[in-house]
């Protein structure tokens, strides 16, 4: 049972993240009268608070390594309080400061449960080998895809069953009440005796090649950091495909979801730079095709969803795997270092935010209304082609990769 008790935390914790990366825009901006770029704003000081907070969050879980129910539990409560009272927010003249204190627990407990989770990834798997550490990758991605999906479909099933307005507060509810009951089924995988490394260091983290890996999740966090922020916008104003956003944002990560266990195989097969090598160019093709769509295209963002979801799958699996083989085989704690690289994850994000929502307030969109062209143009730019020039980057930071064997 300790592989899908690590699938069911993921699960919890990828459940939370996505109303905080995919409804909270839409939401801060609709239900609480919140402009696009205040939005963008919180986002990147929330970021500058993780700056700080995450490498410290990793820092604290390597010096007290058998505090690993306490970690595990209070990221679950913090999601358990939080979720209840951001869905519950009204607008009001003190809207923005309320707001900001919610992100700041919620993002918190949600940096303590990553961070954890990665950060333990040779205690949780089978054994501390390339192999075992990507069967561990591939499970836990597996558990991540699924919550995904389950936060996405949440809001409209619980305004089938009965749910006030956009189903916000009842998802609030829901959250909380996931984040305790997996924290209760899940104790078990946190009694596991830690494996513990050396001190990590600048140096230390060089010469493993985890630096390079960390500057690639930061590029390569970007293209999907906006089009997540963006996705709602684009199929509802941009497609005018409304009521569509949300069965296509299960089908892109159902597509994601079914995709893991054949990178997986892939990469134990031919590598882990090779498989990206093959990933990364579907991703760039989905860019190029959402950008040339007409308006009610369904079917042929539905194709550019399957394509950019499988090619998220093994962005989620092979690169954090990387990162941990590589921490792994030179002996280092990972904690601090995946606390380093949930914080350049999590940058790329408020970097997209901060950058993209404004421009698409400057150019007049206004989400929901009837927009001009050009504001259309903006936002068809920032969602399509923008993305598909980082992810080019990201291309060429993985082609500068040294080539490594299979994993056994």
């Amino acid at each position: 049972m300790l592989y899908p008790r690590v699938s069911l935390y993921a699960l919890m914790l990828a459940a939370a993240g996505i109303p905080l990366y995919i409804h909270l825009p839409r939401f801060a901006s609709v239900e609480l009268g919140i402009g696009l770029g205040a939005i963008g704003t919180i986002l990147l000081v929330i970021r500058l608070v993780d700056l700080v907070q995450d490498p410290l969050i990793g820092w604290a879980i390597d010096r007290w390594p058998r505090a690993q129910i306490l970690f595990a539990s209070a990221a679950a409560v913090g999601l358990a309080i939080g979720f209840p009272l951001l869905f519950t927010a009204q607008p009001g003249p003190n809207g923005v400061p309320r707001l900001v204190a919610i992100l700041v627990l919620l993002f918190s407990a949600y940096s303590l449960g990553m961070i954890l989770l990665y950060g333990r990834s040779a205690t949780l798997a089978a054994t501390p080998t390339p192999r075992a550490l990507m069967t561990l990758a591939a499970f836990r991605e597996g558990g991540m895809l699924a919550g995904v999906v389950i936060a996405a479909i949440a809001p409209a099933i619980l305004v089938v069953l009965g749910a006030a307005g956009q189903g916000y507060e009842a998802l609030g509810l829901f959250l909380g009440a996931l984040a305790l009951g997996v924290a209760v089924i899940t104790l078990p995988i946190w009694r596991r005796e830690p494996v513990l490394g050396e001190r990590l260091s600048l140096v230390g983290l060089r010469q493993a090649g985890a630096l390079r890996l960390l500057v690639l999740a930061l590029v390569n966090s970007l293209p999907v950091a906006i089009t997540s922020t963006l996705f709602l916008f684009f199929v509802e104003d941009r497609l005018q495909l409304p009521g569509k956003a949300g069965p296509l944002l299960i089908l892109f990560f159902l597509s994601a979801g079914f995709s893991v266990p054949l990178w997986t195989r892939l990469s134990q097969r031919t590598g882990p730079k090779a498989t990206l090598l093959i990933a990364m160019p579907l991703a760039i093709l989905g860019f190029v095709g959402a950008a040339f769509l007409a308006p009610g295209s369904h079917f042929g963002f539905a194709l550019i969803c399957l394509a950019s979801g499988a090619a998220l799958g093994a962005d989620m699996v092979i690169l954090p795997a990387m990162f941990s083989v590589a921490l792994t085989n030179a002996g280092l704690k990972a904690s601090l270092a995946f606390g380093i690289w949930s914080f350049a994850g999590k940058l790329g994000l408020a970097l997209a935010a901060f950058a993209v929502l404004p421009m698409l307030e400057n150019s007049g969109f206004t989400p929901g209304a009837t927009n001009s062209a050009e504001a259309l143009k903006t936002l068809n730019i920032s969602y399509a082609v923008l993305p598909c020039i980082l992810k080019l980057g990201a291309l060429a930071l993985v082609l500068a990769l040294p080539t490594e064997n299979p994993t056994q």
